[in-house]
């Protein structure tokens, strides 16, 4: 499994500066509007592939030929054995990372730009929905002479291991898992499940789609695209486009956990080529028996941060309290008790 790790396609010093200046002046509103929106629906399909499997039966050996190909160790360093919080039906945390480039046969990593952290409790039978901002303005735990950095750009320069490592230093929580999934296929996947039907909470047209507000829409995988892509149009920015991404989350959501989506041998062989984890076949198997119910349950929320140009680029500043609120919010939710962000606990 190491053969696919996060360091299979190394970059130099040069083509790194390179990917994070061009990742840097994407997000100021100078630059080419990058489709950010696709990669929002792949966190998804590895967390229906976790739910679908408890149809179990005919569909078991294509459920696990997918997850043992998607199988990567991430390297981080994790607050807690994620295996033994697991065996005990503990509550456990997911770090959803949705990358901004094709396959992952691909010759660079590119950049992370949704973050998501999950956390499912089985007792409380609640999962809490964490959004952090793509421009979040962070010290990269392994790499000060990169600092300060989009978060992002933790991805690009240390992969699955770095941003595991940011996430947890900024919001003093335990990441158990990962999932990291990238736009490839989308649109095939969307079509392969007869697309999804999401309420659009604002009038807009982008990109010759049209979408009102308060009326239901089915869309293909085309149009669910051109729903989550837009951002500039959107009141709340980059906060309403994760919005919306999270609305056909749920959607797809909905739609797919069924016994002949696990049978689609397309489906399956969509997600093996463009979603990555540190979930075993038996850890999904765990999650399926003894998590769903809490997945009928989930609260939404993000990161609130503030517009930052000090350092010359365009950040968002997340302010102490608001980490303080979100860790506090996640780590209730994992069973944890609230502790100071300075604690390191």
């Amino acid at each position: 499994m190491d053969s696919q790790s996060d360091n299979e396609f190394p970059l130099t010093r040069a083509e790194y500066q390179r990917q994070i200046h061009n990742g840097n002046n994407r997000g100021n509103g100078n630059g080419p509007r990058r489709h950010w929106g696709k990669k929002a629906f792949w966190i998804i399909i590895l967390v229906l592939l976790v739910i679908a499997i408890i149809f179990g039966g005919l569909a078991w050996f294509n459920a696990k030929q997918t997850s043992d190909q998607m199988f990567t160790s991430s390297g981080a360093n994790k607050k807690r054995n994620a295996q033994k919080v697991l065996a005990q039906k503990r509550p456990v945390s997911i770090l959803l990372l949705g990358t901004d480039t094709g396959d992952l046969g691909r010759t660079y990593k590119g950049r992370t730009d949704t973050i998501m952290v999950m956390t499912i409790n089985p007792q409380t039978k609640k999962t809490t929905l964490m959004s952090i901002p793509r421009d979040m303005k962070v010290n990269l735990p392994d790499y000060a002479d990169e600092s300060p950095a989009k978060i992002n750009a933790a991805y690009a320069y240390g992969g699955t291991k770095e941003t595991i490592n940011t996430v947890q230093k900024y919001f003093n929580i335990p990441i158990d898992f990962y999932a990291l999934v990238n736009m490839a296929g989308m649109k095939q996947a969307i079509n392969q499940v007869g697309g999804v039907t999401v309420t659009s909470p604002l009038t807009f047209t982008y990109e010759g789609y049209s979408f009102t507000k308060g009326v239901p829409e089915h869309m293909n995988g085309t149009k669910a695209l051109k729903f989550c892509r837009m951002r500039y149009d959107d009141p709340q920015g980059d906060y309403g486009r994760q919005q919306r991404q999270k609305m056909v989350i749920m959607a797809l959501l909905k739609k797919s956990a069924s016994y002949k989506t696990v049978l689609n041998q397309k489906f399956l062989k969509t997600i093996s080529k463009n979603a990555k984890t540190d979930l075993t076949f038996n850890d999904m198997i765990t999650l399926a028996k003894s998590y769903r119910k809490a997945t009928k349950n989930i609260q939404q929320g993000h990161a609130q941060g503030t517009d930052d140009d000090s350092d010359g680029q365009s950040f968002q500043d997340v302010s102490y309290n608001e980490r303080q609120r979100v860790s506090n919010t996640l780590r209730k939710n994992l069973g944890l008790d609230p502790v100071s962000l300075d604690s390191g606990e």
